[in-house]
């Protein structure tokens, strides 16, 4: 998978991330750090976005975004955060009442969405770093009143990651629907959209692909779209049988961003010389290094990994404070002390836990360093607790 530039190019190897002193500082569970590159590709002169320009670059984004995805399908691009497509994804679907898998904040908030589209909503609630299985999925389906369930890939509030191709297939079997949130996951973590038989799965532009925010990206089969053209209320912006139609047309819907189209084709050159499996691969290093570090030194920082062995995400950590006299913001503002931005906790973990974004286009190498901080800043944090 090769998107060609209309703007002269990096070398053809795969280039370290650290393009400057900066990067490798950011280390939020997104947005991501962006590389000069990409940022420069954004400077370039304006396009009529229904003019012959813009439709080529169309082509060529299009071609990269297949591969990342895994799919021969057209892939939609929105103008908007993720929650955009997430609405379209409600909107668009069949008819009745939606099953929410719910193990963090961000499926909480799917949930949330499936009811402000007027879909009556049942929740099948997880604890939080666990993940549901396709029993759980299963025994909720038999009730046969479901038209759809809504699940994520990877949880960023707690750094889960669930079988979404199992919990797919749970759902096929009783006709219903799956819409897949993959927001911390599309272009880090394996998923085969096609070969797995996805319904309907999104993400956004500012974590995995290591892009500015603005843009988001979904994939629906043939099935999801034919239904989509018998919705009553599938709006106007984010109307997918509107994206498809034009996108047969080589253009988007609505305006587009256009510099952000520039940062996309920019990013997926990259993302092509890396290849899509060899970025699954350093994502998979990356988290696994977060999870021997903290299974290493843990007792003693008093931290631990949230999520549960065998349903850890790729591209976010999620680690829990152990002593009861820190705060994950306190872990935050010590580590920023040193140079390093990550994340605080989210949600209902807002106050015991603390994330790291090891995702985009970080290295293992830079990832030690930002270890390496957390790692000072917890000792200092605990030792004067103590």
């Amino acid at each position: 998978m090769s998107v060609a530039p209309s703007r002269p190019s990096a070398p053809s190897a795969p280039q370290p991330a650290e393009g400057s002193a900066a990067f490798g500082t950011f280390f939020l569970p997104g947005p991501t750090e962006v590389r000069a590159e990409v940022l420069a590709a954004m400077t370039r002169p304006m396009i009529a976005h229904r003019g012959k320009a813009f439709e080529a670059l169309f082509v060529r984004v299009q071609e990269g975004l297949r591969g990342v995805f895994k799919t021969a399908r057209p892939v939609f691009v929105s103008s908007s955060s993720a929650t955009g497509l997430m609405e379209a994804a409600v909107r668009c679907a069949p008819q009745g009442a939606v099953l929410a898998v719910v193990n963090g904040a961000f499926s909480e908030r799917f949930a949330n969405i499936a009811r402000a589209c007027g879909r009556e909503v049942d929740v099948l609630v997880v604890p939080p770093g666990d993940v549901a299985t396709p029993d759980d999925v299963t025994a909720r389906l038999r009730d046969d009143r479901y038209a759809a369930v809504t699940v994520v890939h990877s949880e960023t509030s707690t750094g889960a990651l669930t079988d979404v191709r199992a919990i797919s297939d749970a759902a096929h079997a009783f006709g219903v629907t799956c819409l897949v949130d993959g927001v911390t996951s599309v272009g880090a973590t394996p998923l085969h959209t096609d070969a797995w038989g996805l319904d309907f799965v999104l993400t956004g532009s500012q974590k995995a692909l290591a892009l500015p925010p603005g843009l988001a990206f979904a994939v629906a089969d043939a099935e999801y779209m034919r239904t989509a053209h018998l919705a009553p209320d599938r709006g106007l912006y984010f109307d997918l049988v509107e994206f498809e139609a034009y996108g047969r047309k080589n253009q988007t819907a609505n305006t587009p961003a256009i510099p952000l189209f520039y940062a996309l084709e920019a990013q997926l050159a990259h993302i092509g010389r890396e290849t899509i499996e060899g970025r699954w691969q350093r994502h998979r290093a990356m988290a696994e290094r977060t999870h021997r570090w903290a299974e290493e030194r843990g007792r003693e920082l008093e931290i631990e990994v949230l999520a549960r062995p065998g349903a850890r995400s790729d591209t976010v950590t999620a680690l829990r404070l152990l002593h009861p006299g820190l705060a994950g913001a306190d872990v935050v503002r010590a580590v920023a002390a040193r140079g390093f931005v990550v994340g605080g906790g989210y949600g209902a973990l807002r106050e015991h836990t603390f994330r790291i974004g090891h995702m985009g286009d970080h290295t293992p190498e830079g990832l030690e360093r930002c270890l390496d901080a957390c790692e000072s800043a917890l000792k200092e944090l605990v030792s004067g607790k103590r």
